[in-house]
């Protein structure tokens, strides 16, 4: 089944209402994006838009104070491609504030269940209703900083899908580029008002192939290719935990566990001793068998943020636990060891995916959101993760040169790492920031949260950020939220994380004590 966008009935009753919508739209492209395409009505326009507002989701808090939407967006008409998209506006000043992908990783995982949904979204699946039956805002929403959207890439993850099954084997690091960039064109097609918007990618983990990829395509069109009502307005990056270089990586993942006394020492000298760390990930038997026993002694702990509890069958009120697994990919496609992913945590509930999986499999939910329209489309479960990517085709063993070349071209590039993460540690993003040799142009030091240490930053050559998040792990935003909302803003406004405390109303003093007796 192609993709198509659904169509809203608007009688001539509401007219008032598209003359409303058309105003202001029509005050958009006057201040900040540009006119639709001469052939494209106004009014066509606000069609297509209106038929993916979302009017409302199952549990969601009245008056929210923002306009957000979800379809479907074609990529490839042969084939049927089309990918799932949730947007949502500024919840100030639409009109002036930039517009940011965010892109989660996997590869294979989904932005919606982890990205929206778990981490940066102003939504959060509410713990205290085990169906997932309902929604609580997000006080620290990146939606307050900018407009947001989320997409669910490549075809095969979450609601996104295609009709050519024989895609599904074909996808790698290549066409994933290659239809987010699709996605990008005719998004902005159908939200022209945003054309004109400064333009920023991120996101987290396999992001680190997704986001310097994609910004790379988009700077090879606007250079080259793109008709000028195609180019984009791109600004910068920000990738965080990212995998960017596999031989860092690894090398990094055992250095960091060791360090942080979750490994044994034979286990360590063990992969110390037998692998080399290649760039092609190729290494022998006796290694894999290393990294084997690595991650069997991570079961009953969460790799991806190593001191926060692990979702529990006490903790999620059911009898077991499901394992979930992520498969680490190389150039060859054939992965290395299963990893034991273990279940987010977040400062509301450990056992978020169970919400989060249960709320956006119900019909209810999905027919909101414009999702699974037909019931066919996805002759499936959603899933935070897909199994249906049956093959990784490509993948280079590192992105340095791609993102040296985006700090070369003048972006605005940031690398955060929340330093509890065991799964793409800090110590990995250090050893592959280090392969840049880029001179250092403001040397390590803390950043403050309020009147308490936020974290560590260095600035390279290029102006090229690497920002720490104390005590965050993998997905930066659940684990500490507060933290995350300060780096994107300073991110989006160019400016250093802060350098000093912030002033803090002073503790009231202690009421005078009475002579005891003698």
């Amino acid at each position: 089944m192609a993709a198509s966008t659904s169509t809203s009935t608007v009688g001539s009753g509401c007219w008032q209402v598209k003359l409303i919508m058309a105003v202001v739209l029509v005050g958009l492209v006057g201040t900040a994006a540009r006119r639709p395409p001469h052939h494209v009505s106004y009014e066509e326009v606000l069609d297509r838009q209106e038929a993916d507002r979302v009017k409302r989701l199952p549990g969601q808090p009245a008056d929210v104070g923002f306009r957000h939407f979800a379809g479907y967006v074609t990529v490839n008409e042969t084939h049927g491609r089309a990918l799932f998209y949730w947007f949502f506006e500024a919840t100030q000043d639409v009109a002036g504030k930039p517009l940011v992908l965010w892109l989660n990783g996997g590869p294979g995982c989904s932005s919606v269940g982890y990205g929206a949904m778990e981490e940066l979204g102003p939504f959060l699946v509410n713990k205290q209703q085990h169906g997932g039956g309902g929604l609580a805002l997000n006080p620290e929403s990146w939606n307050k900083e900018a407009n947001l959207l989320f997409v669910e890439s490549p075809a095969g993850v979450g609601f996104s899908y295609t009709n050519t099954t024989t895609d599904l084997a074909l996808f790698g690091d290549n066409l994933t580029a290659h239809d987010a960039y699709a996605f990008l064109v005719n998004w902005f097609k159908r939200f022209p008002q945003f054309k004109g918007h400064d333009f920023y990618l991120a996101g987290e983990s396999y992001a680190g192939h997704y986001v310097p990829q994609l910004a790379s395509k988009i700077l090879d069109h606007n250079n080259k290719k793109a008709a000028k009502a195609d180019r984009i307005n791109l600004k910068g990056i920000m990738i965080g935990n990212a995998a960017i270089d596999s031989s860092s990586d690894d090398r990094g993942l055992a250095d960091y566990a060791w360090d942080h006394a979750v490994i044994s020492d034979e286990v360590y000298a063990a992969i110390k001793g037998n692998c080399t760390f290649p760039a092609d990930g190729n290494e022998s038997d006796k290694c894999n068998a290393a990294w084997n026993d690595f991650f069997k002694a991570m079961t009953d702990i969460d790799l991806y943020s190593l001191y926060t509890p692990a979702c529990t069958a006490a903790l999620n009120g059911t009898a077991t636990v499901a394992v979930h697994f992520r498969r680490r990919h190389f150039l060859d496609g054939t992965p290395l060891a299963k990893v034991h992913r273990g279940l987010p945590y977040n400062t509301y509930d450990p056992c978020v995916d169970y919400r989060v999986i249960d709320y956006l499999n119900r019909v209810d939910v999905q027919k909101a959101l414009h999702a699974n329209v037909s019931g066919a489309i996805i002759p499936y479960s959603w899933a935070p993760c897909s199994d249906a990517l049956t093959n990784w085709t490509d993948a280079p063993a590192s992105t340095l040169p791609t993102i040296k070349d985006l700090v070369g071209a003048g972006l605005r590039v940031w690398v955060f790492s929340g330093d509890t993460d065991d799964r793409v540690p800090v110590t990995s993003t250090r050893y592959a920031l280090q392969k840049l040799r880029l001179k250092t142009v403001k040397s390590w030091r803390e950043w403050f949260t309020s009147d308490q240490v936020g974290g560590y930053t260095v600035m390279y050559d290029g102006g090229l950020t690497l920002v720490t998040i104390r005590g965050a792990g993998h997905m930066v935003p659940m684990i500490t939220p507060v933290q995350a909302r300060q780096l994107f803003a300073h991110f989006l406004a160019g400016k250093e994380m802060p350098a000093t405390p912030v002033a803090t109303s002073p503790a009231p003093a202690p009421a005078p004590t009475m002579p005891r007796a003698a």
